[in-house]
């Protein structure tokens, strides 16, 4: 459970990005979770100096998609980070886990293959309500979180 505020974050610790690139791939699955945490990073890089047009967003049918889409947007377009934006709830069946544990792998995978830091953004939950509470709720905007880390993990692979 978060115990923090997800949007809170210090704005003079945050790298210049002004000149950078985002890609930002969003899952059409659950799409009121997962565009509220679109609107979240969208907001954040913009907010933080990033021109909109330097914004490049691609969707994909589901979570699991997310390692794909990442990848071409990686091997075809040049950006400075990726997010990859899901939201997977846990069900009756052990799809949640499978589902789960192959984008956290898959998008490690790209971490590791590849010189452009992807961003998991990927809400995991038990209920509908954490996932509401994470995207625009009382725990804040986890988007805003990613695109923070997205920024800072540009600058760190800018040399």
């Amino acid at each position: 459970m978060a115990t923090t505020n997800l949007s809170d974050y210090d704005k003079a610790t945050i790298p210049n990005s002004k000149n950078f690139r985002f890609g930002i791939v969003v899952s059409d699955w659950n799409p009121d979770i997962t565009e509220n945490l679109y609107v979240g990073a969208q907001q954040t890089l913009i907010e933080n100096g990033i021109q909109k047009e330097n914004i490049l967003r691609w969707n994909v049918p589901g979570t699991f998609e997310l390692i794909f889409g990442c990848k071409h947007m990686l091997e075809t377009q040049r950006v400075n980070a990726i997010i990859a934006i899901g939201n997977v709830i846990q069900g009756e069946t052990k799809h949640f886990d499978f589902v789960c544990d192959g984008v956290t792998q898959g998008i490690k995978d790209l971490n590791v293959k590849y010189d452009v830091p992807v961003i998991f953004c990927v809400l995991t939950d038990n209920t509908k309500q954490q996932s509401i509470d994470r995207s625009g709720g009382k725990h804040g905007n986890k988007g805003v979180e990613c695109a923070i880390a997205a920024i800072k993990m540009a600058a760190l692979t800018t040399f």
